[in-house]
């Protein structure tokens, strides 16, 4: 079983300031990976390397099995799902939801002139119901709220069946209801075997699904502990993640943590 994601001694440095520095990580395709750390910390950073967006300035990324700056990422590219605020905004407001999802199969954003078929209507269409949008097939994209968008963007990104499902901070700027509604079908999602691998950026542990099997975390560009979940999200390692103290609690296969006020890092 080959790694879907490699990075050796990789190092991004923009404007002269260092991103990302000495991160060595892999992902397993039966692995589902959540990225957590501070704001700065490299964490989008990380993700657009992933999904072959970005490229490092030393040090190697392979995807898929293909090396950034080697080989042709045009053909690695449509084996990604990449789900990120960007995206919704390069989303024609006007386009139906099941438009939304069904333009996946030609990696475009916005249905012009295509020709699709008939297997391609009815995989849109299984999709939206795995992800309970089915009721909104013929609403326009710009008309739903900012839970209906993100499931739309992620059914988008499991349309073409990727090898890696590639997650930015899918449950930002969502109520309690929509966060839980998305985290619950997440959950599922990441607990069934045919899914892909997963990579997942988010800020908050509560907002870690059921199902997911590791953890990354990461401060200053740099990696503070990567591995297990049960190993790596601790109350000492999320301590020395954010700089101050943290406890860490679980109930349920799900997390919470708050700061320790008048304790010490």
């Amino acid at each position: 079983m080959s790694s879907v994601l490699n990075l050796n001694g990789v190092r991004v440095v923009r404007g002269g300031t260092p991103i990302l520095d000495a991160v060595d990580w892999s992902v397993e395709p039966d692995q589902r990976w959540v990225i957590l750390g501070p704001n700065g910390a490299g964490k989008s950073t990380l993700l657009q390397l992933a999904s072959a967006t970005a490229h490092p300035t030393s040090g190697t990324v392979d995807v898929l099995g293909a090396r950034l700056g080697e080989a042709d990422l045009a053909e690695v590219r449509p084996h990604i799902g990449y789900v990120a605020s960007a995206v919704a905004r390069r989303v024609p407001r006007r386009e139906s939801v099941l438009d939304t999802v069904l333009t996946a199969a030609y990696a475009v954003l916005g249905r012009w002139h295509e020709t699709y078929e008939d297997i391609d209507v009815r995989r849109a269409k299984r999709v939206l119901a795995e992800w309970h949008l089915e009721n909104l097939a013929d609403r326009e994209f710009g008309s739903l709220s900012d839970g209906e968008q993100k499931r739309v963007l992620i059914a988008r990104a499991v349309m073409t069946d990727p090898e890696v499902l590639l997650l930015d901070e899918p449950a930002a700027s969502l109520d309690l209801g929509s966060r839980e509604e998305l985290l619950q079908l997440l959950g599922g999602f990441a607990s069934d075997p045919r899914s892909p691998a997963i990579v997942m950026v988010t800020h908050h542990v509560e907002e870690i699904p059921l199902g997911f099997t590791h953890a990354l975390l990461l401060s200053g560009g740099r990696e503070v502990a990567g591995g297990p979940l049960e190993s790596v999200l601790t109350s000492e390692r999320l301590t020395e993640t954010f700089g101050l103290p943290i406890s860490l609690r679980a109930s349920g296969g799900r997390f919470s943590a708050t700061a320790d006020v008048g304790a010490e890092s």
